[in-house]
């Protein structure tokens, strides 16, 4: 089923690459409080599994608005 808001990066809201821009954007939240959130869930699992996801995603996620 397509969905009306499709998951990808954002050109707008970026700070590094437009990972958590276009997260943010997806879930409907701001994208500094998804900004914040990220860092803390990436600090709790000890930071590797964090940055590894975000390069993954940074790769694999489409370049969008």
């Amino acid at each position: 089923m397509p969905t009306s808001n499709p998951l990808h990066r954002s050109r707008s809201d970026s700070m590094i690459a437009g990972v958590c821009g276009g997260f943010a954007k997806w879930l409907g939240w701001s994208p500094n409080t998804f900004r914040a959130f990220f860092v803390v869930v990436s600090i709790l699992s000890v930071a590797f599994p964090g940055i590894l996801a975000y390069l993954v995603l940074w790769i694999f996620m489409p370049l969008g608005d």
